[in-house]
C-alpha cells in the first residue's frame, strides 16, 4: 500500500495542478483561430476541418473520457463499436447546438463533462457493481455522455459571430475535424496503452491511473461548478 501511495499521490498532485492552471481553456479556441472563425465567409472546409482536429486534439477532457472508455477494451471491435457510439453522441449535438441556436450553459455542461471522467474512472474500478450492485449499461453512457460532450464544443462555437454563408458547409466540416482528430489521438492513446497492457505491473497500476482518472474527473467539476455559481 505504501509503494502504491508513491507512485499515485505524485500523479494526482501533478495532474491536478495541471487541470488548476488549465481547466478555463477546455474546449477553448486560441486568439488567432478564433479571429479566423469570427472573420470567414463563404465555404472554408479545410481550415474549419483543421479547426476541428486540433480542437479535439488539445480537449484533454475529451482525451480523458475517452482514455477511461478504451482503458479495458482489448478488441478493435469493442473499441470501434464504443468510440462510434461517442462520435456519433457528440457529433449530433455539436451540430445541432451550432445550426440550431440552442443555448445551454457552458459551465454546467462542462460540469457534466467532468462527471462524465468521473463516471468512467468509477465505472473501470467497478465500484457501481461492488457498492450499488448495479452495473450502468456502459454503450448508452458512451452515448449519452457524447451528447454532452457535443454541446460542450457547440457551446465554444456559439461564443463567436458566425457568418451564415457557408455556416452550414463550415460546420460539417469543423465536425468531420474533430472526428478526424478524435481518431488521431485515440491511435496514440492505443499505442500507448497497449505497450502498457504488456508490462507485469499493468494490473497493479490499472487501480492508480483510474484513481488519477477520477479525481481529474471532481477537478473539472468543482472549476466549472465554481464559475457557474461566481459568473
Amino acid at each position: 500500500m505504501k509503494t502504491l501511495a508513491r507512485h499515485v499521490f505524485p500523479w494526482l498532485s501533478a495532474l491536478v495542478m495541471l487541470l488548476l492552471s488549465s481547466a478555463a481553456f477546455a474546449h477553448g479556441v486560441a486568439g488567432d483561430d478564433k479571429a479566423f472563425i469570427e472573420n470567414s465567409t463563404g465555404a472554408r472546409i479545410l481550415p474549419f476541418v483543421y479547426l476541428g482536429a486540433k480542437h479535439m486534439v488539445t480537449g484533454y477532457d475529451h482525451l480523458l473520457f475517452l482514455f477511461g472508455v478504451i482503458f479495458f477494451l482489448y478488441r478493435m471491435r469493442e473499441v470501434g463499436i464504443y468510440v462510434t457510439l461517442f462520435a456519433v453522441g457528440h457529433s449530433v449535438t455539436l451540430l445541432y447546438g451550432v445550426l440550431s441556436g440552442t443555448h445551454v450553459n457552458p459551465y454546467l455542461v462542462d460540469a457534466i463533462i467532468g462527471l462524465s471522467v468521473v463516471y468512467k474512472g468509477l465505472d473501470n474500478l467497478g465500484a457501481f457493481q461492488r457498492f450499488f450492485g448495479v452495473q450502468p449499461n456502459t454503450k448508452a453512457a458512451v452515448l449519452i455522455f457524447g451528447f454532452f460532450h457535443g454541446f460542450g464544443l457547440a457551446t465554444k462555437l456559439q461564443e463567436f459571430t458566425l457568418s451564415g454563408d457557408g455556416l452550414v458547409t463550415n460546420i460539417l466540416a469543423f465536425n468531420v475535424g474533430v472526428e478526424l482528430g478524435q481518431l488521431i489521438a485515440l491511435g496514440g492513446i492505443l499505442i500507448a496503452i497497449s505497450f502498457w497492457r504488456r508490462t507485469p505491473a499493468f494490473q497493479r497500476q490499472a487501480f492508480a491511473a483510474n484513481a488519477v482518472l477520477m479525481t481529474a474527473g471532481f477537478v473539472l467539476i468543482g472549476h466549472q461548478l465554481a464559475g457557474y455559481f461566481t459568473s
